[in-house]
C-alpha cells in the first residue's frame, strides 16, 4: 500500500514560516527560475502588502500628459480624454506633438486617463482639476456604471463651460454629455431622440455598434446639403466618430484641427485646413507585411502564396491555418506588435494565418464570411484564436450569445479567446496572486465562455509608460502551440491519435481509484473506449468487461487480494524527469529533491495506469500532503509533488498525448496553487497541463468548479448527467407508520383512534422521530384535537421523508435515463411556478381546483395540521399520476421514448383525450384548469426530450475531432432545464447580473423565515450575528440567492444599471426593514471567491456601508459590532468591518475535509485551527488590487458574536452527507470555543430545493439525510448496483457523517447505531462489501471504529469487539494471507 496511502514525510525546514508560496520569491515566469532553490533561504512570513493605492490599476494620468513650450504667445487649447483602454494613448500623444512642432494656430495641452484608474480617490480629484480649465472633453467606451456615474458628475459641473464634449459609444448617462454647438444628445433615452432608436434595449449592442457605423459611412453626406447650423453640427459630431475609429495620428491631428476651428473661441476667426478622415475598411484581413488590407480571402491567400519571407513548408497546403480575431483599432491606432508576435510565433510553428478584424463590436459577420468556404461551406481555418478579449458580438456592453453560437458552430472549429491585459500594467498582473483585474474577468473571460470560449491565456502586457501593448514571449510561444495542437486533432487520422484518459483516487487508496461525483468511472470509460473503437481509434487489447478493465488497472478484480500497487505504466529516473520537468525546482521548496516518497520507489517516480493501444488510462497522484496534519495547517497550499508533476510531463512527453480526457468531477490539477484567473507561467496548472488540449467531463450541476477547471487548466468542459432522482419512499418502522396513520384517518372517529394513536407515538419513538416531533408521553391521555395534531406532524414529517429527491445509482456516461426513469424528475419540473414563461406549477394549479393556494397548504402541513397535510399527499400523489400518464403516452414498450413531439401534437389536438385529463378526472381534482394544463405539458414534452437526449459521447468525440463543442449552462435542470441535453461545453453565468430581482424576492423569504426560527429558539431575541457559507454553484443555480440573502440581513438591496448589471446597493431604511440589521460573517468558498470576485467587492461595501450608518447600535448590529471591534483593536471602524473572508488566493477549502477523509487528526481544536488559519482571508473593497489579506484577529472576533451559524442547499442531488465540502465550512463548534459565553451557537440549513422551501436545524437536517440516504435501502441498494464504486459511496457518506459530528456535534448517537445494524450486523450484507470492494469497507470499518474512538458513537462492547475483528478478517483478506 505504501505507494498509494501517503505516508508522513520530513521537509528540509518544514516549519510554517519556511512554507512560503512561489509568488512570494522574486521570480515570476520560468525563464527567471533559478535551477537550483537555495534551501536555506528564511523567507519571511506571508504577508501580502498593498503596493501603492491598493487598487489593480497603479498607473496614473501623469504618462499621458503633454504640456507644450509655448513661446510664440499662441492661444492654448486643453483636451482632457478618458478612455476604456490605453491603443489611444500613443497615437493621440503623436498627434499632439505633431501639431504643436508645426504650431501655427493654437498649442495643445492634452491629458488623458483610463477609467480604470478613477477608482483611485486622487485620481479622481486631479481629473475634476484638470476639467476645470480644459476646453473639449473626450471620451470612448466608458461602461463600467459605477464609473461611468463618476465621470457623468465630473463632466456635467463644466459641461456649460467647456467649448466642446465628445463622447463615443458608452452608457447612455455618458452619452447624453456630447455637446457641439447647437447639437447634443441630452434626449437620449426619450423616444423622440434619433440616437435613442439604436439604443433600444431589444437591440444588441453589437447591431448597435453596426448600425452607427453605417450611420457613420452615409450621414455626413446627407447633412453636408442641409442649411441648418444643428445639421453642421450633427455632421461634425459624426466625423469626429470617423477620425477617431480611424484612430491613426494623421486623422486624430485632423481631428483636432477641425473641432479646434469649429468650436474654440479664440480660433474663431481663424480659417483652419483640415484632410476629411481616412476610412479603413470595416472588415476585413490584415497582415504587417501585406501591402493592403483585402477584403476578399482568395486575394489574401493570393499574396500569401507570393510571398517571398514565406518557405514552402508554409505556403504548402498541408500547412495547419489558424484564423486570428482583432481589434480594428488597435491595428489603426498602431498599437499592434501583440498582434504582430502572435502572428510571426505561428508562422514560425509552421502554421497559415488569417487574421481578419471588425471595426465595430460583432465579429460573428466577418467569422463567417472569411473563416467559411463559401461554396462548400467548410472552415478555411483549422482552428481560431481570438485576441480581443472581447465576446464575439457585442464587446463590453451588450451581448448577443445566440447569435455568436451560431457563427461558431457554422464554423466548428476549437476557439479560444486569449486575452490582452487591458486595466493593469505587466507588472502589476505579474505582482497580483489574483491574477487578472476582476472586472477584466467578468468583460474577457466570462462573458466569451458564454459563447463557447476557452483558454484564457494572457498574451500581452501593457507598457505603463506609454501605454502600448507588448507581447509575453513566453505566454504567445504557449497560446501558439496549443492552438495549433487543437488544429491538429482535424488534420490527424483516427488511427493516429493518442488519447491520455486521467482518473483520479480520492482519498487516496486502492478501494478509491476511478472516484467521480455521481459517475460509475470505468463503466463509462469502458462504454467511451467501445464507442471510440467502433469509430476507428487504436484501443488495442481492451478487455471484454468493465469488470476486467477495473482489474487490469488496479492489478487486481475489485481491488482486492494479493496486491499493494497499482499497475506501473512507467518509471521515470531522476535525471529524465528534470529533463522534461523544468519547473522541478520549484517543487524542491515544499517536497525537498526528486524522487521524493510520493509515487516512487525510492529511485524513480512512477506513472500509474494502463495502456492499450493508443489510448492510456492513468490515474491522477493525489495533492500529497493530506495525511500530514501539520502541513493541513498551513493557510497556503502546497505545491504539486514530484510524482504529480512526473505524471503531466509522462503524457505528455513521453506517451505524447493529443489531448488529456480528465474524467469525471473532479481532481487536483485546476486546484493547485497559482493566480486564480490569468495565469502566468509560474501557476502549477498552466505548468502541469503544459501544451496538452484538456478535455474534461464535468457534472452538469457543478458549473462553478467546471469554470476552474476551464480557467485554470484551459479544459474544455463536457457535461454529464446525474443519475435520475427518485423519491426517497417510506421502508420498515416509517412504511409501519404511513400504514397506521392511513387506517387512523379513516377510523379516527370510532372507539379505535385513540388506540392506534398510541401505537403511532411508539412507533414514532421507535424510528427515532421524536426528536423531530414533540410526542406526548406513552399511555398519557389526549383530546381527539390534540391526536389530530399529533397524526398530522408524525404524517407530515414522513411525507417529507418519503417525497425527498435521491439520485439512485451512478450514471453510466453515454446511457441516459429511460423515460420512467426521468418521472421524478419531471415532478419536480412541474412544481415551480415558471411567472416569465407563463407556465403555473401543476400543484398550484390542482390547488386551485379544491378552492386554495399551494402557499398555504405547505404551511398548513408544516404545522401539521392533518386535513392540510392530506390534501397535500392528494396533489402529490395526482401530480405524479398525471405525469406518469402523460410519459406513458410517450414511449414504447421498451421505455424509450419516441418522437415526443409527433406524439404530443397528436395529443395536445384531441382535447378529451389527453392523459393527464384522463388521470385527474378520476381525482377530486377533475376540475382543473385544461388551458394551463395544456402549457405545462407543452413545456414538460420539451423538458422530457432534453432529459433522455444523448450526446455526452457525441460531443467528446466532436472535441477529439477538433470540432467546436455547443456551450450550455450548468445549474440544477429542476430550475433551469436549458442545463439539458447534457455534453455542452459547460460555463457559468455573467457574474455581474446576480443576484437577479427574483433571487432577491426568495432570499428575503428564507432570511425571514431564519431569523423567525432563531427568535422562537431563543427567547424572542433576534441574532446579533449569523456566520454563513457562500458556495459558487449554489449561486450559479439560483442566481444569487445566497448572496441576497447576506445582503438582505445588513438590510440593503441591490441596484442594477441600464444593462442589467449589479454593481452598487443601497440601504433599507429601518422603517422598511421593521428589525434590526443583523451583523454577518460571510466565509467564502475559494471557488466562489474566483468567480465571483465583484460580488464579494459588492458585499464588502454594503457591510462597511451599513456599518457607518448613523443609526442606533441596538437597531444595527453591524455598527454596534465593528465600533466594539474598531475600538479594541485600534483601527478605524472600515477596517474592523471586515466580514467577508476566504482562503489566500490559489488555496482552496479549510482542510477540515483531508483531514476528516484521512483520519489525519488529533483532536477538534486542530481542526478549529486548520479552520482559523485557512479562511481568515478578508477581502477589501478600499484596496481590492491587494487580493486577500489574512485578518485573523478580526475573523476571530467577528466569529465570536455569532449566535447562529447557517449554511443553504439548493438542489436535491448534493446533500450535508453527500460532499465533504459541507462539513468542511461549518464553524459551529468554532464558534462555541469562540464566544465568551461558551454557548454554542443554533445552526440552521435552509433547504430550497422544492417549493416549499424550509429552514431546518442542522440536526434535522442530518436526520434528514440520514433516513433518506444512508439508512434507506433504495439509496445503498441502488449504489450497490454499480458494484465496486457503490462500496465507496455508502462509505463516503458514513465518512462525512463522522466529519459533521467533528465540526458541530449535531449527529444523533441512533444514526451510527443503525448504520451498524444495517451494514454488519446482517451477515448477508456484509459479505457483499467485503467481496465487492475490500478496501472501501476497510476504510467503512475504520469510521465505525473511529466514530466510537472519539466519543461521538456509544455502542456495546460486543459491537466495537465484531468490528475489530472483521478489521483484522479483511486486513489479511487485502494482504494476502488466508488463515
Amino acid at each position: 500500500m505504501a505507494s498509494l496511502v501517503s505516508s508522513p514525510f520530513t521537509l528540509p525546514n518544514s516549519k510554517v514560516e519556511n512554507l512560503s508560496s512561489i509568488s512570494q520569491k522574486h521570480y515570476f515566469l520560468h525563464s527567471f527560475l533559478p535551477k537550483k532553490l537555495n534551501q536555506n533561504n528564511k523567507s519571511q512570513k506571508f504577508k501580502c502588502v498593498a503596493i501603492g493605492n491598493g487598487l489593480f490599476t497603479q498607473t496614473t494620468q501623469e504618462v499621458r500628459r503633454i504640456v507644450p513650450e509655448n513661446l510664440k504667445g499662441l492661444p492654448t487649447v486643453k483636451i482632457v480624454y478618458v478612455v476604456l483602454e490605453a491603443q489611444y494613448q500613443s497615437s493621440l500623444t503623436a498627434a499632439v506633438q505633431s501639431l504643436n512642432q508645426n504650431g501655427k494656430y493654437a498649442s495643445f495641452e492634452v491629458v488623458g486617463y483610463l477609467v480604470e484608474e478613477l477608482r483611485d480617490p486622487n485620481t479622481y480629484k486631479s481629473l475634476c482639476k484638470d476639467l476645470e480649465d480644459a476646453n473639449i472633453f473626450i471620451g470612448s467606451l466608458i461602461f463600467v456604471e459605477e464609473l461611468a456615474l463618476k465621470v457623468k458628475d465630473a463632466v456635467e459641473k463644466e459641461r456649460e463651460r467647456l467649448d466642446a464634449v465628445l463622447v463615443f459609444p458608452s452608457m447612455p448617462e455618458v452619452m447624453r454629455l456630447n455637446k457641439l454647438g447647437s447639437f447634443s444628445m441630452s434626449q437620449l433615452g426619450q423616444s423622440k431622440s434619433p440616437f435613442f432608436q439604436l439604443f433600444k434595449k431589444n437591440k444588441s449592442s453589437a447591431g448597435f455598434a453596426d448600425s452607427m457605423l453605417k450611420l457613420v459611412r452615409t450621414l455626413p453626406k446627407v447633412l453636408k446639403y442641409l442649411p441648418s447650423d444643428k445639421a453642421q453640427d450633427a455632421r461634425l459630431y459624426i466625423l469626429s466618430l470617423q477620425f477617431w475609429l480611424g484612430g491613426s495620428p494623421d486623422n486624430l491631428v485632423n481631428f483636432l484641427k477641425m473641432i479646434s476651428g469649429s468650436y474654440i473661441p479664440a480660433l474663431k476667426g481663424t480659417k483652419i485646413e483640415y484632410s476629411d478622415p481616412v476610412l479603413y475598411l470595416d472588415t476585413g484581413i490584415w497582415h504587417p507585411l501585406a501591402p493592403c488590407m483585402y477584403d476578399d480571402v482568395k486575394e489574401y491567400l493570393n499574396w500569401y502564396g507570393t510571398r517571398r519571407d514565406a518557405n514552402e513548408k508554409l505556403k504548402s497546403s498541408k500547412a495547419p491555418i489558424v484564423g486570428l480575431v482583432l481589434q480594428r483599432s488597435h491595428i489603426v491606432t498602431g498599437d499592434e506588435s501583440h498582434y504582430v508576435a502572435v502572428i510571426m510565433e505561428l508562422e514560425a510553428r509552421g502554421a497559415k494565418v488569417i487574421p481578419i478584424f471588425a471595426g465595430g463590436l460583432d465579429f460573428s459577420g466577418p467569422v463567417e464570411k472569411y473563416f467559411i468556404d463559401p461554396i462548400t461551406k467548410k472552415p478555411m481555418v483549422n482552428s481560431v484564436i481570438s485576441l480581443t478579449g472581447f465576446a464575439l458580438v457585442g464587446g463590453p456592453a451588450r451581448q448577443d450569445h445566440p447569435r455568436a453560437i451560431e457563427a461558431l458552430m457554422k464554423l466548428d472549429v476549437p476557439y479560444i479567446v486569449a486575452v490582452p491585459l487591458v486595466f493593469q500594467t505587466t507588472e502589476e498582473w505579474l505582482n497580483s496572486t489574483l491574477g487578472l483585474h476582476p472586472v477584466q474577468v467578468a468583460l474577457q473571460v466570462a462573458l466569451p465562455e458564454l459563447d463557447g470560449g476557452m483558454e484564457p491565456i494572457i498574451f500581452a502586457g501593457r507598457d505603463p509608460r506609454t501605454g502600448k501593448s507588448h507581447a509575453l514571449h513566453k505566454r504567445v510561444e504557449q497560446l501558439c502551440t496549443r492552438a495549433i495542437n487543437w488544429g491538429n486533432l482535424t488534420r490527424k487520422k483516427k488511427t493516429e491519435k493518442r488519447v491520455a484518459i486521467t482518473v483520479f483516487s480520492f482519498p487516496p487508496d486502492k478501494g478509491n481509484v476511478g472516484t467521480a461525483a455521481y459517475l460509475n468511472v470505468f463503466a463509462s470509460i469502458f462504454s467511451v473506449l467501445k464507442d471510440l473503437k467502433k469509430d476507428g481509434y487504436n484501443v488495442e487489447g481492451l478487455p471484454e468487461t468493465a469488470e476486467a478493465l477495473i482489474e487490469e488497472i488496479i492489478h487486481d478484480k475489485e481491488a482486492q487480494f494479493n496486491s499493494p500497487n497499482l499497475n506501473i505504466a512507467y518509471k521515470m529516473n531522476v535525471r529524465e524527469y528534470q529533463a522534461l520537468t523544468p519547473y522541478s525546482a520549484a517543487l524542491e521548496e515544499n517536497w525537498g529533491k526528486p524522487p521524493g516518497n510520493l509515487n516512487a520507489d525510492g529511485e524513480n517516480l512512477l506513472v500509474y495506469g494502463k495502456q492499450y493501444g493508443n489510448v492510456f488510462i492513468g490515474v491522477q497522484p493525489t495533492f500529497g500532503y493530506e495525511g500530514d496534519p501539520m502541513r493541513l495547517l498551513f493557510s497556503k497550499s502546497a505545491s504539486p509533488h514530484h510524482g504529480f508533476a512526473a505524471y503531466y510531463s509522462f503524457v505528455e512527453k513521453i506517451f505524447k498525448a493529443d489531448a488529456v480526457l480528465h474524467f469525471g468531477t473532479h481532481g487536483s490539477l485546476e486546484f493547485m496553487p497559482g493566480k486564480q484567473v490569468g495565469m502566468s507561467d509560474a501557476c502549477f496548472p498552466d505548468s502541469l497541463i503544459g501544451n496538452i488540449p484538456n478535455m474534461y467531463y464535468y457534472a452538469a450541476n457543478n458549473p462553478s468548479e467546471a469554470t476552474i477547471a476551464k480557467r485554470r487548466s484551459y479544459a474544455n468542459t463536457i457535461s454529464y448527467l446525474t443519475p435520475p432522482a427518485e423519491n426517497a419512499g417510506l421502508y420498515k418502522g416509517l412504511k409501519q407508520l404511513g400504514e397506521l396513520i392511513s387506517s387512523y384517518q379513516s377510523l379516527k372517529d370510532s372507539g379505535r383512534g385513540p388506540q392506534i394513536v398510541s401505537s403511532i407515538i411508539s412507533t414514532a419513538r421507535q424510528c427515532n422521530l421524536d426528536k423531530d416531533v414533540e410526542l406526548p408521553e406513552e399511555g398519557a391521555e389526549i383530546s381527539a384535537k390534540e391526536r389530530d395534531l399529533v397524526v398530522g406532524k408524525v404524517y407530515s414529517k414522513i411525507m417529507e421523508i418519503e417525497s425527498r429527491l435521491l439520485p439512485c445509482g451512478l450514471h453510466i456516461i453515454g446511457e441516459p435515463p429511460t423515460a420512467m426513469e426521468a418521472v421524478a424528475t419531471l415532478v419536480n419540473i412541474a412544481a415551480l411556478d415558471r411567472p416569465e414563461e407563463g407556465i403555473s406549477a401543476l400543484t398550484s394549479i390542482l390547488a386551485e381546483t379544491v378552492g386554495r393556494s399551494i402557499e398555504d397548504v405547505y404551511r398548513g402541513s408544516d404545522k401539521g395540521i392533518l386535513k392540510d397535510v392530506e390534501l397535500l399527499r392528494q396533489i402529490t400523489e395526482a401530480s405524479r399520476g398525471a405525469i406518469t400518464a402523460f410519459v406513458e403516452r410517450t414511449t414504447n414498450d421498451k421505455g424509450q421514448v419516441v418522437d415526443v413531439s409527433n406524439k404530443l401534437t397528436s395529443i395536445l389536438g384531441f382535447g378529451i383525450n389527453e392523459p393527464w385529463v384522463q388521470y385527474l378526472s378520476n381525482t377530486k381534482f377533475y376540475r382543473a384548469d385544461r388551458e394551463k394544463l395544456r402549457v405545462l405539458f407543452q413545456f414538460l414534452g420539451e423538458c422530457l426530450k432534453l432529459v433522455v437526449a444523448n450526446n455526452e459521447v457525441g460531443s467528446l468525440k466532436q472535441a477529439l475531432e477538433g470540432k467546436f463543442v455547443e456551450p450550455g449552462p450548468g445549474g440544477d435542470p429542476i430550475r433551469n432545464p436549458k442545463v439539458l441535453p447534457t455534453g455542452k461545453n459547460i460555463h457559468a453565468l455573467d457574474p455581474q447580473s446576480i443576484p437577479t430581482t427574483a433571487a432577491m424576492q426568495s432570499a428575503m423569504v428564507v432570511v425571514d423565515r431564519l431569523l423567525e426560527r432563531q427568535k422562537a429558539d431563543n427567547g424572542g431575541k433576534f441574532p446579533e450575528t449569523v456566520a454563513l457559507v457562500l458556495w459558487g454553484t449554489d449561486n450559479i443555480k439560483t442566481y444569487g440567492e445566497s448572496l441576497a440573502q447576506v445582503l438582505w440581513m445588513i438590510g440593503v438591496k441591490p441596484v442594477s444599471d441600464t444593462f442589467g448589471r449589479v454593481n452598487r446597493v443601497e440601504p433599507v431604511s429601518l422603517e422598511e426593514l421593521g428589525r434590526p440589521r443583523v451583523d454577518v460573517v460571510v466565509n467564502c468558498s475559494g471557488v466562489f471567491r474566483d468567480l465571483f470576485i465583484n460580488q464579494m467587492n459588492l458585499l464588502d461595501r454594503a457591510v462597511k456601508m451599513v456599518a457607518e450608518l448613523d443609526e442606533p447600535v441596538e437597531q444595527n448590529f453591524v455598527r454596534k459590532h465593528a465600533l466594539e471591534q474598531a475600538k479594541e483593536l485600534g483601527v478605524e471602524v472600515r477596517e474592523a468591518a471586515s466580514r467577508i473572508f476566504s482562503n489566500a488566493s490559489g488555496s482552496y477549502s479549510s482542510n477540515i475535509n483531508l483531514a476528516v477523509e484521512n483520519s489525519s487528526w488529533n483532536d477538534e481544536k486542530q481542526l478549529q485551527d486548520m479552520y482559523l488559519s485557512r479562511k481568515s482571508f478578508a477581502f477589501d473593497s478600499d484596496a481590492p488590487g491587494v487580493g486577500m489579506t489574512e485578518k485573523r484577529k478580526i475573523f476571530e472576533m467577528a466569529l465570536s458574536t455569532a449566535d447562529a451559524t447557517f449554511q443553504n442547499l439548493d438542489s436535491s442531488e448534493i446533500s450535508l452527507t453527500d460532499v465533504s465540502h459541507y462539513f468542511d465550512s461549518d464553524p459551529t463548534n468554532l464558534v462555541q470555543n469562540l464566544r465568551k459565553d461558551g454557548k454554542k451557537p443554533s445552526a440552521y440549513i435552509a433547504d430550497t430545493t422544492t417549493a416549499n422551501s424550509q429552514v431546518r436545524t442542522l440536526s434535522e437536517t442530518v436526520r434528514l439525510d440520514a433516513r433518506t440516504k444512508l439508512l434507506n435501502p433504495k439509496w445503498y441498494e441502488g449504489m450497490l448496483s454499480s458494484g465496486y464504486e457503490g462500496v465507496r459511496e455508502i462509505e463516503k457518506r458514513l465518512t462525512n457523517t463522522v466529519g459533521w459530528s467533528a465540526t458541530s456535534g449535531q449527529v444523533d448517537n441512533w444514526v451510527y447505531e443503525e448504520a451498524n445494524t444495517t451494514f454488519i450486523e446482517d451477515e448477508q450484507m456484509l459479505n457483499r462489501l467485503m467481496n465487492t470492494n475490500p478496501n472501501s469497507f476497510r476504510k467503512l470499518l475504520q469510521t465505525f471504529l473511529e466514530a466510537n474512538g472519539r466519543g461521538y458513537w456509544e455502542t456495546s462492547a460486543e459491537n466495537i469487539e465484531r468490528l475489530r475483528q472483521l478489521y483484522s478478517e479483511v486486513e489479511d483478506k487485502i494482504e494476502g494471507i488466508d488463515r
